[in-house]
């Protein structure tokens, strides 16, 4: 078995994982939505009118629909689609008109789920300089050892060009370390099925990936778990001599380069 997932492993089972974990991903919950006023006064006067198209369409302007419905996604893209499709607009704005303002406000306002304000944490942590590197933007990197400091995009096009990355998406995470470079992605798996395995399942492609570089998956989270899962199953079977740790394990592992 891979040293760095060994050591993950461990370190989850035996050690303050968790506790040493939120320094990492410090997933504290959001307040309340704000909601843009002279939207909400759209919404309150096609409500008062019982006007369903009027009401769709400001309740579209706002970053929360009210009710789930599979049809609102589509309606969000293509705005003109409204107009065209009255019955589905009747439907949508009868199940609104079932709430009364205030519950509508609240429901429009609710935080973000958790698991989507975590994306951004991991880089923000590389970015504190807990990894030991100097941090680099892009015009800066190539010649020296440390960790670029750029969006996941700028990464993947220094990728492609100089590393041969031939994915179609970004990176978490870039390094050249004593001449090595190092690429990531970083995912904190906070439950087994569903969307989890499949974000599971991008960051094991970027470890089967072709590239000129060293390839490392930053899982934390429910894989490192010893149970019959999915996750769990592959990390220590399949898996188990590829670069997968934690992001606690991350500097020992670069400092072994």
């Amino acid at each position: 078995m891979n040293r760095f997932l060994e050591m993950s492993l461990e370190y989850a089972s035996q050690r303050s994982y968790l506790d040493d974990l939120f320094s990492v991903y410090p997933t504290i919950p959001n307040g309340i939505r704000e909601i843009n006023k002279s939207i909400w006064d759209k919404v309150e006067s096609a409500y008062n009118a019982k006007d369903s198209f009027a009401l769709v369409n400001a309740m579209l302007e706002l970053d929360l629909f009210p009710i789930k419905d599979s049809y609102v996604a589509y309606m969000k893209r293509d705005k003109s689609s409204v107009k065209r499709n009255p019955r589905t607009v009747n439907r949508i704005a009868n199940q609104i008109m079932q709430m009364d303002l205030g519950e509508l406000y609240m429901k429009c306002s609710q935080p973000k789920e958790t698991n989507r304000q975590i994306g951004p944490m991991f880089k923000k942590w590389v970015e504190t300089g807990v990894l030991g590197f100097p941090l680099k933007g892009v015009d800066a990197f190539a010649n020296n050892n440390a960790i670029m400091v750029a969006s996941d995009a700028e990464m993947k096009l220094f990728a492609e060009k100089s590393l041969g990355y031939n994915r179609n998406k970004g990176l978490d995470f870039l390094a050249r370390i004593n001449g090595k470079y190092v690429i990531g992605e970083a995912k904190f798996l906070t439950d087994f099925g569903g969307h989890q395995d499949a974000q599971f399942d991008d960051a094991m492609g970027t470890l089967n990936c072709e590239v000129n570089a060293v390839k490392v998956a930053i899982l934390d989270g429910v894989p490192y778990i010893k149970s019959r899962n999915k996750m769990h199953k592959m990390i220590t079977g399949k898996y188990k001599d590829l670069n997968i740790m934690s992001a606690l394990v991350l500097p020992t592992f670069l400092n072994t380069l």
